[in-house]
């Protein structure tokens, strides 16, 4: 048996009962297969996939808080700090109730290939809980925010783990969290990213993951012969990162014509309106069929059983924004079917296997999310640096750099593509020059 099998198997029956961390490895590792092979021997005497696919610290813990009417609740926290072999853990604090330990763990070791990618001195980890903002007063919010960060706040530092916000944990949420991080410790420093303006965050923060989305989208149809101008966009999701992805392909002379949430989604063939999304989503944090009742041109489709939604409408690209494993093969042949060119992954790991191979098969550009969607811990990274400088950068400096990030991380891909002899696979490319350089710094750093 293949080394690249054989740590497969041990993911899998060390790690029970956690599909989205088995897909996760398994993706990674098969595009691998023509790295690892050429260097099976030395890899293996390190157990380097081992290590790599092993966490290096994980932390579950009880986040117990009071409700509007006395009573306690109690959610489950969780934080896996996955590998610091280039950086300090840096990744991104998911609140919503789907969430568990193989959720976060497969969101982790996504985000060692992620950061890796992006330049910058940043490793990976993610965390979060099982609890749902939706529908909480603000005083609850903060009442759980404080219980999780008083357990939290004894692992995390600006040089040892800076986590930042992902779905469910927005400006609020991050607010609440450094406020009491801050009362903990007394330190005013870098340990949170997402921040708001008037205490140490980034400009472009918020559009940060949109837009790169698009720089990168625009690059690869660049490369690729092909103009984003004039094109027919499908975007899933309506959160920051889908809102501030249909914002940028506007600008960028596309036609955004879907979003959606966790009830329905809209077809606007006018083109979506930014601002009155904005204002449903941001602003009243209302469902999207409040977008529909004051937009006369956009219809509104009820999610039912089987529902395939925005992946229906014919498009020339599509970005899904939502979440993990949203686009399946049926999916990937009704956009074929209409002629799609390109996907590129806003969210991670939005598209399942079989889709993803379906849709490279047919000829569609692919993106996978660990490389178009790092725009976002890009500019957190930016955060950073900006905190440990104590200064703040313009709008327009934050936006270049980030622009600068995503164009490199396609070249890079497209790069290491081309030297295994994978052209235009660009999920093995990004897997690919996201690993070399992780794995070149653990082996220079001993056995640890």
């Amino acid at each position: 048996m293949s080394y690249v099998d054989e740590v497969y198997d041990l993911v899998v029956a060390k790690n029970p009962a956690q599909p989205e961390f088995h897909q996760a490895v398994k993706e990674v590792l098969e595009s691998l297969r023509v790295v690892i092979e050429a260097n099976e021997d030395a890899y293996r005497k390190d157990a380097l996939l081992e290590r790599l696919v092993t966490p290096e610290r994980q932390i579950l813990f009880r986040v117990p808080w009071v409700d509007d009417k006395g009573q306690v609740q109690v959610n489950n926290g969780f934080r896996v700090q996955f590998n610091s072999a280039i950086g300090p853990y840096k990744g991104g604090l998911r609140l919503h109730p789907s969430v568990n330990l193989g959720i976060i763990k497969f969101l982790g070791f996504e985000q060692i290939f992620k950061n890796s990618l992006t330049g910058l001195p940043i490793g990976g980890g993610k965390g979060g809980s099982d609890f749902d903002p939706k529908g909480k007063s603000d005083r609850e919010v903060m009442a759980f925010c404080q219980s999780f960060i008083t357990e939290l706040y004894k692992y995390i530092g600006a040089d040892t783990d800076v986590p930042a916000g992902d779905i469910g944990t927005g400006a609020r949420e991050i607010g609440y969290m450094y406020g009491q991080y801050k009362r903990l410790t007394g330190l005013y420093e870098g340990v949170l990213t997402g921040k708001g303006l008037s205490y140490g965050g980034s400009l472009a923060r918020t559009e940060a993951t949109g837009y790169g989305l698009l720089y990168l989208t625009e690059e690869m149809l660049k490369c690729n012969g092909k103009d984003i101008a004039g094109k027919t966009v499908v975007v899933s999701g309506s959160g920051n990162v889908a809102i501030y992805a249909v914002q940028k392909a506007q600008q960028l002379g596309a036609k955004v014509v879907t979003v959606s949430d966790s009830t329905g989604w809209i077809y606007d063939p006018e083109g979506i309106d930014v601002a009155l999304l904005k204002e449903v989503k941001e602003v009243k944090r209302a469902r999207l069929t409040a977008y529909a009742a004051a937009r006369p041109s956009a219809v509104y489709h009820e999610k039912k059983n089987g529902e395939h939604g925005v992946w229906n409408i014919k498009c020339d690209v599509a970005l899904p924004c939502a979440t993990q494993n949203e686009l399946n093969l049926d999916d990937a042949k009704a956009l074929v079917a209409n002629g799609v060119i390109a996907v590129a992954e806003g969210a991670n790991m939005p598209t399942t296997m079989d889709a993803t191979k379906y849709l490279q098969e047919n000829g569609v550009l692919f993106c996978p999310g660990k490389a178009a969607n790092a725009g976002g811990v890009a500019t957190s990274a930016l955060e950073m640096s900006q905190n440990s400088e104590r200064l703040s950068w313009t709008f327009e400096e934050v936006d270049s750099k980030l622009k600068n990030i995503m164009v490199n991380i396609f070249h890079n891909l497209d790069a290491a593509a081309k030297k295994y002899g994978l052209d235009g696979d660009y999920v093995a490319g990004a897997n690919i020059a996201g690993f070399l350089k992780v794995a070149e710094a653990m082996t220079a750093q001993g056995i640890v």
